[in-house]
């Protein structure tokens, strides 16, 4: 690995703070980076797909007791 010495002479600088532009609060900051919900609908489209299911196999087995290891487990 070769050590670079190109910034040597900024590098001890105190970091710059502009007089026109406040500084960003962290929480502000933090909201940049977090998640964002790129897959809009998709928490209702696996409820209806759920519902779905759960329809199908009570239609399959008449009286909607499923096998034990055939439940759907629902989400909190």
């Amino acid at each position: 690995m070769r050590i670079s010495h190109e910034y040597d002479d900024i590098i001890e600088l105190p970091h710059h703070q502009s007089a026109t532009h406040p500084q960003m609060s962290l929480h502000d900051r933090a909201a940049q980076f977090a998640p964002f919900a790129a897959l809009t609908g998709y928490e209702e489209v696996l409820q209806q797909t759920r519902e779905a299911n759960e329809e199908f196999y009570a239609r399959l087995y008449g009286d909607g007791l499923f096998p034990e290891d055939m439940v759907l487990e629902k989400e909190q």
